[in-house]
């Protein structure tokens, strides 16, 4: 095994591939590294850039399609072969010299997951930088997970924390959520970090919504993924008392002989009865889903196309001329 796995996930980064090789190399001189870039559907050959200028240490596993950067950082952790695994960008701005600073903490103070934190972040103020901090007081008080910097890529993870993360959907954002569930220590470093050079960013301003939707999904899972119906029982529960109080004064109201037919109170105290069964329906249909979940068989959400690795490559000839 190597003592550290580098996961890159890439798309359209063709320019980049180069320099962050380079970079790669010379902050992990000394390091039994391998570097797994993971391409995730492509169009400018940025797979062609990484067989091009890949050594001994660099694979590329190539997705059959855009999955999007949740999915690319599971496939690359599923292969990877390290004691510890690192996620870094491809696009140039994490700084891979931080990553030897960040695995000596780690593996000194015993900590599961070492993650970076952008201190003089190098982007759009209205567009990235505003909008980031928003979000990450936002996840910061409703997961009770207290990461400075949710948004960096760049972290690093005991083999173990890493393959259990269960990274799927868009909630590459969430790790440090998804780690601490596992019971995961997360200890925090400022790293630095640079502005984009060649090719466009892939997150805007417009991420808001989806970023919203996902902390719904981690709160659940954070408070009520084992117990769905605390949430949805207390809930249902709650409606259906406060349904059962109001019908009862209504049915007070008919027996002292007022008419309550057409009564906006009716029509509530009818609502919260229906609701409050509906929701705790709900919860029990969570309830069995949660079951299966946890039961569920390991298949991947990905599909892989083809994987280069320069170290088996003479293997692979003599095995292919061998079986013409």
């Amino acid at each position: 095994m190597k003592e550290l796995s580098v996961v890159i996930p890439v798309l359209n980064e063709r320019e980049n591939i180069k320099p962050l090789l380079e970079s790669i190399r010379h902050a992990l001189d000394g390091i039994d590294y391998e570097a797994i870039f993971v391409d995730d559907g492509s169009q400018d050959g940025t797979p062609g850039e990484i067989r091009k200028w890949a050594d001994q240490n660099t694979r590329l596993v190539e997705l059959r399609k855009n999955y999007g950067q949740s999915t690319a950082i599971t496939a690359g952790i599923d292969h990877t072969t390290g004691n510890y695994i690192a996620l870094l960008d491809g696009d140039l701005q994490n700084d891979p010299s931080d990553i030897p600073c960040m695995l000596q903490k780690m593996q000194e103070e015993d900590w599961d997951v070492v993650a970076g934190n952008r201190k003089n972040r190098q982007d759009d103020v209205v567009l990235r930088k505003i909008p980031s901090k928003i979000a990450n007081n936002l996840i910061r008080h409703m997961t009770g997970v207290h990461i400075k910097d949710y948004g960096c890529t760049l972290k690093v993870f005991k083999r173990e924390i890493a393959q259990e993360l269960d990274i799927y959907g868009e909630l590459h954002r969430f790790i440090p959520v998804l780690a601490k569930m596992q019971g995961a220590n997360i200890a925090q470093v400022d790293v630095k970090h640079h502005p984009r050079k060649f090719g466009r960013s892939k997150y805007g301003i417009g991420r808001t919504i989806n970023v919203m939707a996902d902390l719904v999904t981690m709160v659940f899972f954070r408070k009520y993924i084992q117990r769905p119906m605390h949430l949805f029982g207390t809930m249902g529960f709650i409606s259906l008392g406060l349904g059962f109080l109001v019908n009862f004064y209504l049915l007070i109201l008919k027996l002292l002989g007022q008419d309550i037919w057409g009564k906006p109170l009716l029509i509530l105290g009818l609502m919260l009865v229906l609701g409050g069964i509906q929701l705790i329906t709900i919860g029990i249909l969570a309830e069995i889903c949660v079951r299966i979940y946890f039961k569920s068989n390991n298949s991947k959400t990905y599909h892989v196309r083809r994987i280069f690795d320069p170290s088996k490559e003479p293997l692979q000839v003599v095995a292919e001329k061998l079986a013409s």
